[in-house]
């Protein structure tokens, strides 16, 4: 679908006033261009914050992106299905997701993995890469704090992060995780386990980086 704006249009002429409301259709991205849209910390029952933000997914043409603690507050495959499924589960069909330390609270985050299914790759590494348009985006698992799955410069996920991002073609890079590098704000700080990601990428010149975690 497509978002509509309401107008509201005043004319005067022969001693009348009239008022119409006309809806006006959000064009569509220019042709070539891509979108891609989303958040982190997302879905907690009971809350309006999710719905409200789902249906400007819904409204949105483009790849819906998710930044980790997508389910509150275990990420069990009852949080997602009680939870997150009736919000942003209506773009789970063009949803590319990470998941987050809330994930891990369930055991090898299978709610996430159940949920998600092949989209989100491999159960044992929960990272992957994909093309959007001129783009390259890098999915990563920065999971409980890169304590499940590591994070390290030897590690086999900064080992496949390198050789993806050298076998790469696209004109830009964008990369997606959890905890973030740098933080300026108070709740969480920075987490120094994930600079083997980030130094990777800047090595190879990516652009774009974008992380969830501090509220």
């Amino acid at each position: 679908g497509v978002a509509a704006g309401a107008a509201t249009i005043s004319a005067a002429g022969g001693g009348k006033t009239g008022r119409s409301t006309i809806t006006v259709p959000t064009p569509p991205p220019p042709p070539g261009s891509e979108v891609l849209i989303g958040a982190g910390d997302i879905a907690v029952c009971g809350s309006t914050g999710d719905d409200a933000t789902s249906n400007i997914l819904v409204s949105t043409v483009g790849t819906v992106f998710t930044l980790g603690d997508n389910a509150y507050p275990n990420g069990s495959a009852t949080d997602y299905a009680n939870c997150y499924d009736g919000s942003w589960g209506r773009v789970k069909v063009r949803t590319m997701p990470t998941p987050g330390n809330h994930e891990y609270q369930t055991a090898g985050a299978s709610g996430y993995f159940g949920y998600f299914g092949s989209t989100a790759g491999d159960p044992s590494k929960g990272y992957y890469s994909y093309d959007l348009g001129a783009w390259h985006i890098v999915v990563l698992n920065s999971n409980s704090a890169c304590t499940t799955i590591s994070c390290s410069a030897t590690s086999a996920q900064v080992q496949w992060l390198k050789a993806d991002l050298a076998a790469n073609t696209k004109s830009c890079t964008l990369a997606y995780w959890h905890h973030p590098r740098f933080n300026s704000g108070a709740e969480h700080g920075n987490l120094t386990a994930v600079g083997p990601f980030w130094d990777a990428l800047y090595t190879a010149g990516a652009e774009i980086v974008l992380n969830g975690h501090e509220h």
